[in-house]
C-alpha cells in the first residue's frame, strides 16, 4: 500500500458515514461490514468501548499451561517474533473465546498496546471489542487483516492487525487464534500471509504430537485389542478417534465416548473400556436376528399385505400410510399428514392411524420418531421402479401389473402412480419390445393405450394369435372414440 496513512483516512470516513447512515461512493469489505453489524448487535459502542480484562496476571500461568497451544509457542516465536521486533509490531496468541494468554514483541508497541487494552487476561471477541482481527478470524473461522478505521471501536485506529485462527487437528475445532498487531504506519501486505503459515506451522506441530501419541497409544495398548482373540474392537483415544480396528472399518473415524455403551452405525452394540490412554471398544458377537419381511403389492386391483407368510387385513387409508413409508422411510406426522392429505392432512389423525396400523400389524415392524419401518420390505412398485433403474424393460412390464392403489387420492401415490405408469409406456414404447408391449397393454394403464396397440400390431408376427386380439381391440378403440 504506497500510503497507510491516506488510506486510513479514507476508511475512517468510509466508516463515518456508515454508522452516520450516509450513501457513500467507497462501501467497506463485506467481512468488515458484516463485523460490524454483529458487533453493533452485541451493544458495542464505536466510541467509548475498551476490551474488558477477564483473568488477572496470577491466573495467566494456569490457562497457558492447560491451553493446547502452549506446546507451539516455540514454533511461533521463530516464525513470528523476529518479524514482529523488527515491524515493531507484538505478537498475540489467543484462545477460541478471544482471551489473550500471550502478548510478545516490541518493547515499545507492547507498553502501547497496554495502553487501548491490547493485553494478556483481556478478551478480544466481536462481542466484547468490536472488529478486530482476532475476533473477527474466529467468528469467520478464516484468517482476517483489519487496518484502521476498520476497528469499529475508535480506539484501534491507530492499529493495524492480521489474525488466522488454529484449528485442533484431532477434533477440528477451532482451538485459537494467532495475531500479528501493530501501529498502521508500519502495515505490510504480507502480513496476513505470514500470520496464517504460522497458523498452519502450528497446526502441524500438534499433528506431530497426536501422531506420536497414537503410537505410544498403540504399543502400550495393543495387547488389549490382540487378547479379544477375534472378537471384534478398537482403540480410541481419549476423544474417541479410532487410532487401530479389528477388523478394519470396524468403525466410523470417531467414536462418541459420553458413555459407556456405544451404538455403531450398523446397529450393533459396543462397550467402552477406558485405558490409561483413550479406550478400549468391544463389540460383543451378537446372534443374529432375522428382520420379519413385509410384502406390499399394491399393484393389484385390492391392496395386499404379506408379514412372514401371515396376510395383514389392511384398509386403504393403512396401505397409503405402507406406501409412503416404503418410499420415503424417516416421516415425522406432519410431513405423512401433507404427502398422504395435502394441506388439509392433520397430524393428529395421521398419529391416531398409525397407531393403529401398529396394533395390527404387530411389534418390531413400525418404529417412531420418525416413523419408519423397521422390517425388510418387498413391494411390487419399488420391484418396478427397481427394474426401470437397470434398464430391464422386460421385467419392469412382467412386474408393473397394474395402477398404483387405483382407489386412493393421497398425493403421495398419485404421484408415484404418474411415475410408474409414464415410466414403464415410455421404457416398452422405446424398446419395441413386443412380449414387453403385449404385458403392459394387458393392465388397466395400457389397455387403452391406442399408441403402445399400434406398435404392437407392427411388431407381432402375422401367425400370433395376440396381433388377431389387438387389431380387435385396436377398433373398438376407434368405436368409441
Amino acid at each position: 500500500m504506497a500510503d497507510p496513512r491516506q488510506h486510513a483516512l479514507l476508511l475512517n470516513r468510509v466508516r463515518d458515514a456508515v454508522l452516520s447512515g450516509t450513501r457513500t461512493a467507497v462501501s467497506p469489505r463485506s467481512v468488515i461490514s458484516a463485523s460490524w453489524q454483529r458487533s453493533l448487535a452485541a451493544n458495542v459502542n464505536p466510541d467509548l468501548h475498551t476490551a474488558p480484562t477477564v483473568f488477572a496476571p496470577d491466573e495467566l500461568p494456569e490457562l497457558r499451561e492447560r491451553h493446547p497451544l502452549h506446546p507451539t509457542l516455540p514454533v511461533l516465536r521463530e516464525t513470528l517474533l523476529g518479524f514482529a521486533q523488527e515491524a515493531k509490531h507484538i505478537m498475540v496468541v489467543a484462545d477460541a473465546q478471544g482471551h489473550i494468554l500471550w502478548c510478545e514483541g516490541s518493547h515499545h508497541t507492547r507498553s502501547y498496546a497496554e495502553n487501548v487494552g491490547l493485553a494478556e487476561g483481556t478478551r478480544w471477541s466481536e462481542d466484547s471489542a468490536g472488529t478486530n482481527a482476532m475476533g473477527t478470524a474466529l467468528a469467520v473461522n478464516s484468517s482476517v487483516t483489519v487496518h484502521s478505521a476498520e476497528h469499529l471501536v475508535r480506539t484501534y485506529h491507530h492499529w493495524t492487525c492480521a489474525g488466522s485462527p488454529v484449528r485442533d487437528p484431532d477434533t477440528g475445532e477451532t482451538i485459537g487464534v494467532i495475531d500479528l498487531s501493530g501501529p498502521v504506519e508500519t502495515m505490510h501486505p504480507s502480513m496476513v500471509a505470514l500470520v496464517s503459515a504460522s497458523a498452519r506451522l502450528a497446526e502441524s506441530a500438534l499433528l506431530a504430537r497426536m501422531n506420536a501419541r497414537d503410537e505410544e497409544l498403540r504399543a502400550r495398548n495393543m495387547r488389549h485389542l490382540v487378547a479379544l482373540r477375534g472378537e471384534p474392537g478398537a482403540l480410541l483415544s481419549s476423544t474417541g478417534r479410532v487410532v487401530a480396528a479389528e477388523p478394519y472399518g470396524l468403525v466410523p473415524p470417531r467414536v462418541d465416548v459420553s458413555s459407556d455403551r456405544v451404538r455403531l452405525p450398523d446397529g450393533r452394540d459396543a462397550v467402552l473400556e477406558p485405558l490409561a490412554q483413550g479406550y478400549l471398544l468391544r463389540v460383543p458377537r451378537q446372534r443374529l436376528v432375522r428382520r420379519p419381511v413385509l410384502s406390499l403389492s399394491f399393484l393389484l386391483p385390492e391392496p395386499k399385505v404379506v408379514l412372514d407368510a401371515r396376510e395383514v387385513p389392511i384398509s386403504l387409508r393403512h396401505a397409503e400410510i405402507l406406501c409412503a413409508l416404503a418410499l420415503h422411510g424417516g416421516l415425522t406426522a406432519d410431513q405423512l399428514a401433507l404427502r398422504l392429505y395435502g394441506e388439509r392432512g392433520n397430524p393428529t389423525t395421521v398419529r391416531a392411524e398409525l397407531h393403529r396400523l401398529r396394533a395390527q400389524l404387530g411389534t418390531g415392524v413400525l418404529a417412531t420418531r420418525p416413523y419408519r419401518l423397521t422390517t425388510h420390505v418387498e413391494a411390487d412398485f419399488l420391484a418396478v421402479r427397481a427394474a426401470l433403474r437397470d434398464g430391464d424393460v422386460p421385467l419392469a412390464a412382467a412386474r408393473y401389473r397394474g395402477t398404483l392403489l387405483s382407489r386412493s387420492e393421497a398425493p403421495i401415490v398419485l404421484a408415484e402412480r404418474d411415475d410408474l405408469a409414464s415410466g414403464v409406456r415410455r421404457a416398452v414404447l422405446s424398446r419395441g419390445d413386443a412380449n414387453a408391449l403385449w404385458t403392459f397393454t394387458q393392465t388397466d394403464s395400457g389397455e387403452h393405450d391406442a399408441e403402445a396397440m399400434e406398435q404392437l400390431v407392427r411388431l407381432l408376427p402375422p401367425n400370433d394369435v395376440r396381433l388377431a386380439i389387438t387389431n380387435a381391440r385396436l377398433r373398438r378403440l376407434d368405436q368409441d372414440d
